[in-house]
């Protein structure tokens, strides 16, 4: 495990990727559009199971290419790359055989595109991390995140209320044990090494589930790195808040804090902490968001943070085709180009205070 943690302090920069049938609809429905995160849309508007299964149908990425991702991965700087194998929808987006609704089984696709971008990056060299919603799934009825629909969400309600009104019938157990459990066993078997383990919103899930989580990943892929959304304080490294770039230092050292809060800095076992970005405002693919940030802004945010021992791990959201969107690509190579300048004066300033 030395060896990793050693890895994970210098990586300094990867690359996150959200893609799913979320993309297809790509922040609109019906005339309007979705909130911030288009990944929210189902719950944003409620789109019946039924309906937004019918989005598996037209999934067919004919232009996803793997290796042309990994080598601009690698071409920006970043040392490593984590994927969404599923996001809160509960649309598996590699071949499980623990659920049918899945990429390659509900998609004219029948493409494991988990296993292409594990492959590639393998065959670069790239370290290869995977997302994985572990407590809100909305194609299940025992879906998490039903105790906590008092607080806001970026759609209607956490868990999904529209398909499952009935809030007394639901145990997040069955759940677990059915398929949060048996799907984070095979994603933890099937993909080679596994750099990071990257969970999201712990809200219903218990210190037991957690601490089962944490124990499976560990057995199967003993050098994983786990992250602090895993919840109830299991983890190895703290995950920020979304696009958190904190200001003092001094923050790091903070003790008294709420585990299952996905923002702000924790204690970290290994003193290995992560901001997770986006590239616009979305995390998913969406249309009416051109709010780009400009290469600079990318440039400063990574070196504010690598200068407080973050790595910046930044988002892209894939199109329905599977492509990077033109400005992320243009603004990640333009950032890269920055940070090399950079360090060209520098080595020229440091040249010249010797002589």
């Amino acid at each position: 495990m030395n060896e990793q943690v050693k890895w994970f302090k210098n990586a300094k920069y990867g690359m996150m990727i959200h893609w799913g049938l979320y993309s297809l609809l790509a922040g609109e429905y019906r005339g309007e559009s979705s909130s911030v995160y288009a990944e929210w849309i189902q719950s944003k508007f409620q789109i019946p199971n039924a309906e937004y299964e019918q989005l598996a149908t037209a999934f067919n990425p004919v232009y996803f290419n793997a290796d042309a991702i990994v080598a601009l991965a690698q071409k920006c700087g970043m040392q490593y790359l984590v994927v969404t194998t599923k996001h809160h929808d509960g649309f598996a987006m590699y071949h499980s055989k623990v659920d049918a609704y899945n990429v390659y089984d509900a998609t004219p696709s029948h493409r494991d595109v988990i296993g292409e971008l594990a492959e590639a990056c393998r065959n670069a060299g790239l370290k290869f991390g995977l997302y994985y919603s572990q407590d809100l799934d909305w194609h299940e009825p025992d879906g998490g995140g039903y105790k906590s629909n008092h607080l806001d969400t970026a759609g209607t309600t956490w868990d999904n209320s529209w398909d499952f009104p009935d809030e007394t019938q639901k145990n997040f157990d069955r759940c677990f044990d059915r398929k949060i459990l048996p799907q984070i066993k095979e994603i933890m078997t099937n993909y080679g090494d596994i750099a990071t383990a990257w969970f999201d919103v712990p809200m219903t899930l218990s210190e037991v589930q957690s601490q089962l989580i944490y124990d499976t990943v560990r057995e199967l892929q003993p050098y994983c790195l786990i992250n602090s959304r895993l919840g109830n304080g299991k983890y190895d490294y703290v995950s920020l808040g979304d696009n958190e770039i904190p200001k003092h230092k001094e923050d790091m050292n903070k003790t008294d804090v709420d585990y299952n809060d996905i923002a702000g800095f924790k204690p970290s076992p290994l003193g290995l902490y992560e901001t997770a970005g986006t590239i616009n405002d979305s995390w998913g693919f969406s249309y009416h968001d051109q709010n780009w940030k400009t290469p600079r802004t990318l440039f400063r945010y990574k070196q504010h943070l690598n200068n407080f021992g973050i790595n910046y791990l930044l988002n892209i959201g894939l199109d329905p085709l599977g492509r990077v969107p033109m400005m992320a690509e243009e603004n990640l190579l333009a950032a890269k180009a920055l940070e090399d300048a950079a360090g060209v004066r520098e080595g020229e300033h440091q040249a010249a205070s010797v002589v």
